[in-house]
């Protein structure tokens, strides 16, 4: 009973976040609203649940048994063998950019994950979830300033928007060796859209044709992670050290990938080009990754993951406005959890956990010759509900991205 019921409320669940992705390609964004999701397959989001967030992301050599975390494959294994677990989260994003004396201001909503993990049989585990893996969301309009074209062809309006997301399916699999080890694999499954546009609007002569050309993608492709653990208990001082690894494979993005132009006035549209290819110019790099975690006493926890991808020879479609080149990414970061008493029936805040920490991450992608960084703060809480692992989770994400 306890499994169905598990299952009903993960179909019902995975059925939500269809849903708000479906509503994603009618908002101008929904993922995030950045200028530098204009190039490659967008913002790469960070990987995980609330849990993992608000440590700033960690989770390559963290096991913990009340939470879900795949971020490893391998980590599914530190879980009660007798229990069903679900998490699903949410997501909003509140967005300042600065370009010289412009500022703007953007808010974005959506779902985050939805993940369910089960026990197979003795110290093996079994987990199935959905996560957006990028966003592409931005929006530029500027009005044409020379007087003389002014004058010839009235109000002249340049804009350029991109909306869409790419998701992941994941399922898979990991078990326990012998006492401390443990190994995981998942199927990753990526799909979603990007739409990216560039308008020439002639607003006041209506003789004029207003331009329009933009490439849509839709996008399908399968790769496989993979992910191993060592946990080493230090009994005297009744600790936990745990290392782990994780290795994701690259994959080319297939699917339709449509490049396209028309003229409009008024109600009438004519078609100047329609090419649609069979595949889309698009490559996920491998990811690396490795991690340390010390849990001290079941009461704190410290942990520190560094994770790199080598997008150098990724095939992206080149936006001619400015110099574009794909790089090599690496990310550290570093978070802290501390629980004072996860069984204190008296004083419930001692039962919360309190996370922070800590990232600097260098992007994949950086314009005429400066490499896009970012760094931030993050704290969390997680807010116990009646008994057994139930809990609210929350994290906030504060940084800033730009470039040198």
């Amino acid at each position: 009973m306890q499994f169905k019921n598990s299952i009903r409320l993960f179909v019902l669940t995975l059925s939500l976040f269809c849903v708000f992705q479906s509503n994603a390609q009618t908002t101008d964004a929904l993922g995030t609203f950045s200028p530098y999701s204009m190039l490659g397959i967008g913002e790469i989001e960070k990987q995980g649940t609330a849990f993992n967030y608000g440590m700033a992301g960690i989770g390559i050599a963290v096991r913990d048994h009340g939470y879900i975390n795949y971020v490893n494959p391998a980590a599914i294994t530190a879980r009660d063998t007798l229990s069903f677990m679900l998490d699903f989260g949410i997501t909003e994003k509140n967005h300042y950019n600065t370009d010289y004396k412009v500022k703007s201001a953007y808010n974005v909503f959506n779902m985050h994950n939805v993940a369910f993990t089960a026990p197979i049989y003795g110290k093996s585990a079994f987990i199935i979830g959905v996560s957006p893996f990028s966003n592409t969301g931005y929006k530029f309009e500027s009005v044409e300033t020379n007087d003389e074209l002014v004058a010839q062809l009235g109000d002249i309006r340049y804009r350029k928007y991109g909306t869409g997301s790419i998701n992941q399916l994941f399922m898979g699999a990991a078990v326990t060796l012998a006492k401390n080890l443990s190994i995981g694999a998942e199927a990753l499954y990526f799909f979603g859209t990007m739409d990216r546009h560039s308008d020439v609007l002639f607003n006041t002569m209506t003789n004029h044709n207003s331009i329009y050309t933009g490439w849509e993608y839709k996008i399908s492709s399968f790769s496989g992670k993979f992910g191993i653990q060592y946990a080493q208990p230090l009994r005297k001082i009744r600790s936990l050290l745990t290392v782990g690894a994780t290795y994701r494979l690259g994959t080319s993005l297939k699917g339709d990938y449509v490049r396209y132009a028309y003229t409009s006035v008024g109600d009438k549209k004519d078609t100047v080009f329609y090419n649609i290819q069979g595949r889309a110019p698009l490559k996920i790099a491998d990811e690396i990754g490795v991690g340390v975690s010390y849990r001290h006493k079941g009461k704190w926890l410290l942990g520190f993951d560094y994770i790199r991808q080598d997008w150098t020879k990724s095939d992206f479609a080149v936006n001619d406005a400015a110099r574009f080149e794909p790089m090599v990414s690496q990310s550290y970061r570093l978070g802290f959890e501390l629980v004072p008493n996860k069984y204190d029936i008296r004083y419930y805040h001692k039962r919360m956990a309190y996370r922070l920490g800590a990232y600097y991450d260098q992007s994949y992608i950086s314009f005429n010759g400066k490499q896009v960084d970012s760094f931030g703060l993050t704290f969390g809480t997680s807010l116990p509900i009646y008994k057994w692992y139930n809990a609210v989770s929350v994290a906030v994400d504060m940084g800033q991205r730009g470039m040198k």
